[in-house]
């Protein structure tokens, strides 16, 4: 009887363990397939649109003009005497951000479903990518905040940057690992509890308001509260930009170490509980 011939397999799927370093590798070997999706992210969400990519500047002025209305001029809330267009612009650039990226990396499992159950790839793969993709949009809303601040800057108003302002690279990253490793464990979760996903949009809307976007953490002036709103990671993020950009707001290495470290732990587990879950999503979801 002939030997039968050894067969030799040039890719094996297991389940990516911690050890193996949360399979960052693997992630890293097919970092073409996030440029790709990244690529197809940006040139197909505002395809067949009436104003296109206009929409990244009128989003953020539109919800710019309500703030200035409800917040400081009804409810009368200062901007420690800040412009309320750069006050407002500045949160609203960065929240949306990060809500967007947290939105689409909390959806990862749900909404790819039907390419995941045909094909094989490090599924971290979309998550990082949306993150990535949404970066461009940022861009267009930040450089919209750019020329709002030109403006004041132009017109005589005593804004203040400082040094700090250098650090919003890191402040942006921070951003990203926050909105990933959440949104992360998030889709981990919702895979088997559908109901999460009616929670976790109220949760976002929630966060918004404790963290400080339409308000200066200054405003808190009961202690208790004011400590407790420095255990939210973003409050750190967003007071430090603020600080760096015009010189209000309050900023403080410990607590933007905090932050760091909260948003570290968030990740590692996010990414654990992700590799962990998708090896069977595909039966519960």
């Amino acid at each position: 009887m002939a030997q039968e011939q050894e067969k030799y397999w040039t890719t094996e799927i297991t389940p990516t363990s911690f050890a193996k370093g949360l399979g960052l590798k693997e992630l890293w070997q097919k970092k073409y397939l996030i440029w790709l999706f990244i690529k197809r992210d940006v040139t197909v969400q505002y395809k067949q649109t009436i104003f296109g990519m206009g929409w990244y500047f009128i989003s953020p002025l539109f919800t710019m003009f309500m703030y200035i209305v409800v917040f400081g001029r009804i409810a009368g809330i200062p901007t420690d005497d800040i412009p309320q267009p750069v006050f407002y612009l500045s949160g609203i650039c960065l929240w949306e951000y990060f809500s967007t990226c947290l939105t689409d990396a909390a959806g990862t499992f749900q909404s790819n479903a039907a390419l995941f159950g045909k094909v094989y790839f490090p599924r971290l793969v979309m998550p990082v990518s949306k993150v990535i993709s949404k970066l461009f949009r940022f861009s267009l809303q930040l450089a919209t905040f750019v020329a709002v601040y030109l403006i004041f800057v132009i017109k005589g108003v005593p804004l203040r940057p400082n040094w700090h302002i250098f650090l919003f690279p890191v402040l942006l990253f921070m951003i990203q690992c926050l909105a990933l490793g959440l949104g992360l464990i998030i889709s981990s979760l919702t895979t088997k509890y559908r109901d999460l996903t009616n929670f976790f949009g109220v949760f976002v809307s929630l966060w918004m308001y404790a963290t400080p976007i339409v308000y200066p953490l200054s405003y808190v002036t009961n202690p208790t509260l004011h400590k407790i709103m420095l255990f939210n990671p973003m409050t750190a993020i967003i007071e430090s930009f603020k600080y760096g950009a015009y010189g209000a707001g309050e900023f403080s290495w410990t607590a933007l170490g905090y932050s760091a470290g909260v948003i570290a732990v968030l990740l590692v587990i996010g990414i654990a509980m992700f590799n962990r879950k998708q090896k069977f999503f595909i039966d519960t979801i």
